[in-house]
């Protein structure tokens, strides 16, 4: 294999869920890099892949820069890998293939696994491009901000969230965007996958009561016309109603 970095995407849940190319470069490497080897090390077990294996995560990606480009100006083809799906979408990376880029050595990306496009497939609101805003904010205000922004987009907009923040989002989502149904996926492509659309609170009955387990995608389906229409009057009445406010305190 040709000395490089090399971007391979993984299983999201099912370990089958791999490419042939990418257990050929895998079994090729000289170093595999991922976000968390003890998850990792389930997946290349499973296939028989031993090539040495490192940590590059959110807190010490920077320092790793140096010690993956040494090893690949030494010859080595390095495998990037994360936890699930591919990197440097909503995992690290991105400032490794940067770093990679600058000191002119070869990158390339290995195309699979994707919760981003798995969902976009199955929630039925596809064909006319999206959005993907990955995890919100959890600071509560500047959330509800960001959602009452991706109501009025006029293309589905893909959110990541974790299982014990899902009933607070939905109850936000609720309020944002009333009675419009939205997908969520959970558990995708493994046993107790579980694809729903509803109203945000069909969703919150759903799931309310019960312990909800593994990662989830949400869609919200672009606004119609009629939904922007009605956003942007009630954004008018708001803004007046601020504006009158702000002079009687004024005087």
């Amino acid at each position: 294999m040709q000395a490089g970095l090399y971007v391979v995407a993984t299983p999201i849940g099912n370990l089958a869920d791999i490419t042939l190319r990418a257990l050929e470069t895998l079994r090729g490497a000289g170093l595999i890099v991922a976000e968390d080897t003890r998850w990792s090390h389930k997946l290349l077990d499973h296939h028989g892949i031993h090539a040495p294996l490192i940590s590059c995560h959110k807190f010490n990606e920077a320092a790793r820069v140096d010690l993956i480009l040494g090893r690949i100006h030494e010859g080595s083809a390095v495998a990037l890998i994360t936890d699930a799906g591919t990197p440097a979408i909503s995992d690290p990376g991105s400032r490794l293939v940067a770093a990679a880029r600058a000191a002119g050595v070869y990158v390339t990306a290995l195309p699979g696994p994707s919760a981003v496009t798995m969902a976009m497939s199955l929630c039925g609101f596809g064909g006319v491009g999206f959005l993907f805003e990955g995890f919100l904010t959890r600071a509560s205000n500047a959330r509800k901000r960001r959602l009452s922004e991706l109501a009025a987009y006029d293309r589905p907009v893909v959110i990541y969230e974790s299982p014990y923040r899902l009933l607070k989002l939905l109850g936000e989502m609720d309020t944002a965007l009333h009675d419009r149904s939205i997908y969520v996926g959970r558990e995708l492509t493994k046993q107790f996958e579980e694809n729903l659309v509803g109203t945000p609170s069909e969703l919150i009955a759903k799931f309310s009561g019960r312990t909800v387990k593994g990662e989830l995608v949400l869609v919200i389906p672009p606004a119609t016309r009629a939904e922007r229409r009605e956003m942007e009057e009630a954004a008018e009445v708001m803004s007046v109603g601020e504006s009158d406010g702000g002079d009687s305190a004024g005087g």
